[in-house]
């Protein structure tokens, strides 16, 4: 990890902790990442963000409300309280690095924001890259994803180890990646604001992107899904590729949720290519 930069970064409404590599690059990429207990940028990115650092500016922050950036002292009321807050952290990040275009990838809840990033500030943003998205009125609550949420009713090593388990198409081939992650996000989501932000996430429902704001979406967006996910079933970019004007799918077959980790070398080589326009 040693070409990944690590910094906090404050804004007038938040500290961002973000992970960088490559700066100097023209082009620039913004990771969002995902949820779940203990979750942070560089869990979801690393692979990402040293693969596309030679040609790009990547940026990988963690999101309000995890890992090593601010937490509400207020917690929002519903999902959407907590979705403003996303965007306009967002935005400032971007604001205070001087980025005034960057293309965007996310992960599941990431893929939410990055939508919702569309919406608010299309002009903020160029290519899209939607890994694993969910939060569509497809998307199943998965048994995976319910007991996950249930992380905190009685937290250990080894119930965060079985659910990272669930997120893979096979557990055993990705044991020593499973037990890596295991040990940082469990050391991650310990921490008291981490699990009080947490407990709030969860307690609120994902709302959907109304099908007429889909429709209005002029963007370029490559959606991503493993054929095998059973945490955010591959149904939800089927229903995105229906509604967005300027859509194309790509999906791979034995891969579960982790799209980034599990078929890592494919996944970065697709999006770059994606980036520079060759597919």
């Amino acid at each position: 990890m040693s070409n990944i930069n690590q910094r906090s970064i404050k804004t007038e409404n938040f500290e961002t902790y973000l992970n960088q590599a490559g700066e100097g690059n023209a082009d620039v990429i913004l990771f969002l990442h995902g949820s779940g207990p203990g979750v942070t940028a560089l869990a979801n990115w690393r692979y990402a963000l040293q693969a596309c650092s030679e040609t790009y500016d990547c940026l990988a922050p963690d999101l309000f409300g995890f890992g090593q950036s601010s937490h509400p002292e207020t917690l929002p009321k519903n999902r959407q309280g907590w979705m403003d807050l996303w965007v306009n952290q967002v935005i400032e990040l971007l604001d205070k690095l001087g980025h005034q275009k960057v293309h965007v990838v996310g992960n599941s809840l990431g893929c939410s924001i990055a939508l919702e990033l569309l919406l608010e500030h299309p002009e903020r943003f160029e290519k899209v890259v939607l890994m694993g998205p969910g939060g569509t009125p497809n998307t199943k609550l998965s048994p995976e994803l319910a007991r996950a949420k249930g992380f905190y009713d009685n937290p250990s090593q080894k119930k965060l180890r079985q659910i990272m388990g669930w997120f893979v198409y096979d557990a055993e081939a990705m044991a020593p990646e499973i037990e890596g992650l295991t040990e940082s996000r469990f050391e991650t989501a310990i921490r008291p604001e981490v699990q009080r932000s947490n407990d709030s996430i969860f307690a609120t429902a994902a709302v959907p992107v109304p099908v007429t704001a889909l429709n209005r979406i002029e963007h370029e967006v490559l959606l991503v899904h493993g054929r095998d996910d059973r945490v955010c079933s591959v149904e939800s970019s089927y229903y995105l590729l229906s509604h967005l004007p300027k859509a194309q799918l790509h999906v791979y077959g034995e891969c579960g949720h982790w799209t980034q980790i599990e078929k890592r070398e494919s996944f970065n080589q697709l999006i770059q290519n994606y980036f520079a326009s060759t597919i």
